[in-house]
């Protein structure tokens, strides 16, 4: 017997937004980089913790080697889809990635396809 869940509309706007996040290449690179982010940025330039408050914003443009707009509004593409989470400290706004979400969509995932 074959189970088939079928989901909300608004649960299956939520796993289009994902999909169209992570159809770009830098997004996922990006996403994958803060899963590391002590390995994958300059710790010794962090004015906090990278895991609990995120990696500011400036260092993952200098890292993607892109304009400081088009890293921000990949990252509000990834925050639109409940990938990361953005914490202000001052001026600066950093990202770390939500796992929790990103659990839950992953067993979303699981459960429709």
């Amino acid at each position: 017997m074959t189970t088939h869940t079928d989901f909300s509309p608004d649960a299956s706007a939520q796993l289009l937004e994902v999909f169209k996040a992570l159809a770009n290449p830098v997004r996922l690179q990006v996403l994958q980089w803060l899963r590391d982010p002590e390995r994958h940025f300059p710790v010794e330039k962090a004015i906090a913790d990278p895991d609990e408050v995120g990696v500011c914003v400036s260092h993952i443009q200098a890292k993607t080697g892109l304009a400081q707009s088009t890293v921000s509004a990949y990252m509000a593409s990834l925050e639109r889809a409940g990938l990361v989470r953005s914490t202000r400290i001052g001026k600066w706004t950093r990202y770390r990635r939500d796992e929790g979400r990103i659990a839950q969509l992953v067993d979303m995932l699981g459960r429709s396809l």
